[in-house]
């Protein structure tokens, strides 16, 4: 909009541009009404006046709807692929990852369920006998607590499903985590949690946890 317009007109790059944007309405009425916007030339000499950078400044006052796709090109140009491919999905490298004291954090999204995958790896790792899990919900939250305090002392390992569910009870949970004594803990023992993203979720546990998802960030190469 307008007030975007002058906005950016303040940057020294964008010096006159408000003045030369109000006598070029039409041609950046066809910028806008492009589905493609991001794609298409600035008029006359601003085309060239402007980096890739700045480009994505003056998209912002036209069409931000397309600043997702254009941010995605600049990072692809400017530092490469690698940077905008998601990791691929693999249990067995965030394990490797690791350690007694960090949680592993599915986060799931819509439809994905990584439940049957970390079971798999579990019984691959010969885990299997030594996994305790439970759904969390109303009431499951000093169930859960036990099942950590046996594992630690055992080195098993303990899956605690859908803590979105439960965020009254996670800051016990974080409690525990910030609590747990290096010494007295089994170095096999390991927490596996998974949530749907929630505002609620502690943030020591997102700090120290080994985070994964297998569906890439909106915008993001699959």
């Amino acid at each position: 909009n307008w007030n975007e317009v002058l906005t950016v007109s303040h940057l020294p790059a964008f010096k006159g541009f408000d003045q030369f944007f109000a006598s070029n309405v039409s041609a950046f009425q066809k910028i806008y009404d492009d589905a493609e916007a991001d794609t298409v030339p600035l008029p006359d000499e601003w085309e060239n006046k402007i980096s890739p950078f700045q480009r994505m400044c003056f998209l912002r006052t036209l069409r931000p709807d397309r600043l997702t796709t254009s941010v995605y090109d600049f990072v692809t140009k400017e530092m490469g692929m690698k940077f905008v491919e998601p990791p691929v999905f693999d249990i067995g490298i965030s394990y490797e990852d690791s350690t007694k004291m960090s949680p592993l954090i599915f986060v799931l999204s819509a439809g994905s369920d990584p439940v049957n995958d970390m079971l798999v790896f579990a019984e691959s790792k010969g885990m299997g006998a030594k996994l305790e899990s439970i759904s969390l919900g109303q009431g499951q939250g000093p169930k859960a607590s036990k099942m950590i305090e046996r594992a630690r002392e055992t080195g098993g390992w303990v899956l605690l499903c859908n803590c979105h569910l439960s965020v009254s009870w996670l800051p016990e949970l974080e409690r525990i985590c910030e609590q747990m004594n290096p010494e007295e803990t089994d170095t096999s023992y390991r927490l596996w949690l998974t949530s749907m993203p929630t505002s609620q979720f502690p943030p020591l546990l997102l700090q120290n946890g080994v985070k994964m998802t297998n569906e890439p960030p909106k915008g993001l190469r699959a």
